[in-house]
This record gives structure tokens, C-alpha cells and sequence, in this order.
């Protein structure tokens, strides 16, 4: 695992994992006595308002902490409290790909440095259970200036859902960004039907015609948007294009239902739409294979500020939507309510089984029926990296012949439907 920091940050693209609008929390802090350590989520950027003071001196839009001071004469601190901290419950569990410290608006008050840790915590442990877990440091202990936004690069295959941020000795941070990937246990989506498209489950915005206004990254956030700038907006066109978003949806699925929804666009939304799919599971392009795609709703006449609920024929599975417009507009939301097929449910699992640590790995193992050894020796297998090759580590267990031969043979089916194989 290696961090770097990066000039430009081509991975603030991805998915905020450490945004309140996700579900993201503060879990703990040792110290915010200035400004609150959950103003470190709030999705829009920080601002400064000269003069307002309360009774604990400017309010900061940020976590700032008091200043430190010695335990006794030119005493440092001990190790252990010699710097300020605090943990987040990442909205969505995922694979982080780079981290944002910004320091904005703090100037004299900035702390020296910072480092951040990350762990993965399974269920909805305890503050005292996210203390004791095991953490891994993402970034180490790096200068940090005032005012700026300090952009570092993750280079780490591990499924997190925790991150702790130190800071050293003490001082203010407007915003922690932890962009990266969401990666959903597929344990928790078995037997439903759910958004395909929605950030929570995986669902990326990855590409789109024109993002002018804003983000086409708000087309699949969670919740309603409560105003116009929470969507998806264009430009106005001057040719005979239109402009689209292509999404990747959380895994190959079966879209039963679609809503596109306008609401706060009244005199900008779209005359138009059309969904159209795509399935990359035999390994297409979406990028580069036009004729790859085929149609999921026909151009359909759409309203200002409505919400359009469409029922779609499941007939082919995809792996991509794109969402046409005609001419321009704006968008408030984009859900795709469906359900995964078995090779997109295989998919993420696989992807979910290479990604947690060892130890989760082999104890979701002995969950689903494996013993303690078969299980360490499976976790031990990976990465594996498509069905064959899981199949292949699960028949290499054990021998189904002697005299545990019929439980071993019921070990291994466990295991198989735990990677849907």
C-alpha cells in the first residue's frame, strides 16, 4: 500500500465515502471544544464568515480543537495524547482511493500535520468495539498548510468502513474528503430488489455529455434533492445534440422499474428522455461499442418538477444505463429499482470476498458453514479473481469421499452460495 500526494485528483471523481448526505458520522473525538468534528461531512465546501463570534471566539466552518498545552513545565504531552483525533463511520463501506484534508479559511490556526488510519468493523459496533479494532494507516503523519485543500492518492485493495484522523499537535480541518468506491456486503442485498444505480449500493455516474451547472454525480445520490443545485444540470444547447449520463450500476442486474425525476427543475427541465442499456458481463466496452446498446425505454415526453415513474421489461440484463435528454435540462434523481442476475450477484461477491481482510473473510466463511480451518485455508486462496477460479479454491477443501465426506460436500455448497458460484 503506498500514498502519494497528487497536484491534480482525478479520483475526486468517485463517490464521497465520508459524507453525511451518505450516512457518514462522527463515531468519537477526543477534543472540539472551538468547532464541531461533524462539520469534517458536510457535503458543500466551507465557508467564512468575518466576525461572528460566539462565546469560545470565531465560529469556524470546520473541527477545530483547543490548544494544547503541556502537562507540567516544557512537559510534552505523553505519546498517546499528544494529538487530536477523530473517527468517522463511513456512509458506505467501500475501497478508498484518495483522501482530501482541507484546511480552508484556517490560517493560523492550522494543525503542523495530519495522518489517517482506516479499519473494517463489521455490523454496528459499539464506539468502545471501533476503538479496539484494527487499524491500518492509509496516510502517514504529512506537513500540512493553511488554507488549502491537500489532495492525497490511496493505492489499497481493502473494503474499509471506518477512518480515523489525526492531527498533530492540535488545530482546525474544515473538511475530510474519503472518495473511493462503494462495496456493499451481498449479504445484505440477497433476495431484494433495490436502486441498481444508487451510490449506497455501488452505482457510478461515470461519465457524462456536459456537467455545466453541476454534478450528474447528484443524478444517483441518496435521498430526495431539496433544491435545483442538488441535480443534474446542463447547459443550453445551440446544436442538434442531446446530453446524456452513463451509469454503472452496482452489478449486472434486471432494471423492473425506472424514475426520472424533475422535481425543482420547472423552467429548465428536459422535453425529454430515453434509457437506454448496455451489458459489459462478457467483457463490452460501453465506452467504445455504440452498437452494444439497446433500448430499455423508448423517448418518452417528460414534465417540470414531476417525478416519472416507469415500469421496464426485464427482458436483458445490464451492467450499464445511460439516460438521454432531449435537448438539455436538468435532472433531480435517476432510480433504477431492480434486482441483481446470478452472474452480477457473483460478481460483487467476489469482488466484496477479495477486498475485506483476512480475518472477516474467513469469518463470514465459518458463518455460512465452513469450518475454522477450511475457512482460513479459502481466505488464504485469494484473490479470486472470477467464478472459475473460486470454484476451483472451493473444490480443493477438502476430498468429498470418507467419512466426513457428505458434511465436507455440504461445506462447500455453503460456500459456493456465499460467492454466488
Amino acid at each position: 500500500m503506498t500514498t502519494a500526494p497528487t497536484p491534480k485528483a482525478p479520483f475526486t471523481e468517485l463517490v464521497d465515502l465520508a459524507s453525511r448526505r451518505l450516512g457518514a458520522g462522527v463515531v468519537a473525538t477526543n477534543e472540539d471544544t472551538f468547532a464541531d468534528a461533524e462539520n469534517l461531512l458536510v457535503a458543500e465546501a466551507a465557508v467564512f464568515r468575518p466576525h461572528t463570534f460566539g462565546h469560545k471566539g470565531q465560529i469556524m466552518d470546520g473541527w477545530e480543537s483547543r490548544r494544547r498545552r503541556g502537562t507540567g513545565a516544557e512537559q510534552p504531552h505523553p505519546t498517546d495524547e499528544d494529538h487530536d483525533w477523530a473517527v468517522v463511520r463511513l456512509g458506505a463501506a467501500g475501497v478508498i482511493r484518495g483522501l482530501v484534508v482541507d484546511t480552508a479559511h484556517f490560517t493560523g490556526n492550522y494543525p503542523e500535520s495530519a495522518s489517517v488510519e482506516a479499519a473494517s468493523i463489521p455490523g454496528h459496533p459499539s464506539p468502545a468495539e471501533v476503538a479496539a479494532a484494527a487499524w491500518v494507516e492509509i496516510l502517514p503523519r504529512t506537513p500540512l498548510r493553511g488554507d488549502t485543500a491537500h489532495a492525497f492518492a490511496v493505492s489499497s485493495a481493502t473494503r474499509f468502513t471506518h477512518v480515523r484522523l489525526n492531527i498533530f499537535p492540535d488545530g482546525g480541518v474544515a473538511r475530510l474528503r474519503v472518495h473511493g468506491e462503494v462495496l456493499p456486503d451481498p449479504r445484505e442485498l440477497d433476495g431484494l430488489t433495490f436502486d441498481l444505480a444508487a451510490q449506497e449500493h455501488g452505482g457510478v455516474a461515470e461519465a457524462a455529455s456536459d456537467r455545466y451547472f453541476s454534478s450528474p454525480h447528484n443524478l444517483n445520490a441518496p435521498g430526495r434533492a431539496s433544491v435545483m443545485g442538488e441535480g443534474w444540470e446542463t447547459r443550453r444547447r445551440r446544436d442538434k445534440a442531446n446530453d446524456w449520463v452513463r451509469i454503472a450500476l452496482a452489478g449486472g442486474g434486471e432494471v423492473l422499474a425506472a424514475e426520472v425525476d424533475t422535481t425543482h427543475f420547472v423552467a429548465n427541465a428536459p422535453g425529454w428522455a430515453d434509457l437506454v442499456g448496455y451489458d459489459a458481463s462478457a467483457g463490452g466496452d460501453p465506452a467504445a461499442d455504440p452498437d452494444g446498446w439497446f433500448a430499455l425505454l423508448p423517448r418518452t415526453r417528460l414534465q417540470p418538477d414531476t417525478r416519472h415513474r416507469f415500469r421496464l421489461d426485464p427482458a436483458r440484463p445490464v451492467t450499464h444505463v445511460r439516460i438521454n435528454v432531449y435537448p438539455d435540462g436538468g435532472l433531480a434523481r435517476l432510480r433504477l429499482t431492480g434486482r441483481p442476475t446470478e452472474a452480477g450477484r457473483a460478481a460483487l461477491a467476489l469482488r466484496w470476498f477479495d477486498a475485506v481482510p483476512v480475518a472477516e473473510a474467513a469469518a463470514a466463511l465459518v458463518e455460512a458453514g465452513l469450518t475454522a480451518g477450511e475457512a482460513a485455508e479459502l481466505a488464504a486462496a485469494r484473490p479470486l479473481v472470477d467464478a472459475g477460479a473460486a470454484r476451483t479454491a472451493v473444490a480443493a477443501l477438502s476430498p468429498a469421499d470418507g467419512p466426513d465426506g457428505e458434511h465436507s460436500s455440504r461445506r462447500r455448497s455453503a460456500a459456493r452460495r456465499l460467492l454466488g458460484i
